[in-house]
């Protein structure tokens, strides 16, 4: 989610961007995508590119606020508000 919300409302980044900057194998992040998918927090976009497949992802506005609300606590958890 940190990485996703580092981008403007209106970007968005492939899964496999998103794998190698995260550093993560295909199937823990496609894990964790359908989590978020599941819970609303990112939009997940198939499409293709000529002929091969991409995987396009966003967050959305629920999830960016999920998002600040965690990071809120975290601050308030650390004495940092």
């Amino acid at each position: 989610m940190g990485a996703l919300c580092g981008l403007a409302s209106s970007e968005q980044v492939d899964f496999g961007f998103l794998k190698t900057e995260l550093g993560l194998t295909d199937g823990n992040l496609g894990a964790h995508l359908t989590t978020l998918e599941q819970s609303a927090y990112i939009k997940v976009e198939k499409t293709f590119v000529g002929k091969r497949p991409k995987t396009f992802l966003s967050v959305t506005r629920a999830g960016r606020r999920a998002f600040d609300g965690h990071v809120a606590a975290l601050r308030e958890i650390l004495g940092n508000p």
